[in-house]
């Protein structure tokens, strides 16, 4: 009977999150993945594997970042369904998990941070109705 190399093995999705969290973070602050590895003493590639929850962050590692990062631990595992709310919201997760998705690309941060500079009113509405267009634009 073969096994499969531990590699091969799709991430937690516990993980995922956690990662993408990390992720947005670490960019909110302007912080690189560099600066976050030495911050650690790790390597930026261990970095990468957090962030794309191919390895999992230990507690205590968990709670370097979070020091560094200056936020709080629970920032971490927000949009996750609580394990002890049997009603919880998965729609809310699911929302959660896009907007960490979307933020976690080059092109999503800077659409987020040019588009918070954008007064409310007539122009932002302009924007986002043009978005919703070329959404609906087959490719």
């Amino acid at each position: 009977m073969a096994t499969s190399p531990p590699d091969s093995r799709p991430p937690n999705p516990i993980d995922l999150h956690v990662g993408a969290r990390v992720r947005t973070r670490r960019k909110v602050a302007g912080v690189s993945q560099e600066q976050l590895a030495s911050a650690l003493k790790l390597t930026f590639q261990q970095i990468q594997k957090y962030e794309r929850g191919a390895n999992r962050i230990s507690a205590s590692k968990l709670y370097e970042i979070a020091a560094f990062l200056k936020a709080p631990i629970a920032y971490f595992f927000e949009g996750l369904a609580d394990p002890a709310d049997d009603q919880a919201d998965a729609a809310d997760a699911v929302a959660v998990r896009a907007v960490d998705s979307f933020l976690s690309t080059p092109e999503g941060f800077e659409l987020a941070e040019n588009f918070a500079r954008i007064g409310p009113g007539r122009v932002r509405r302009q924007v986002l109705q043009l978005v919703r267009a070329m959404a609906d634009e087959p490719v």
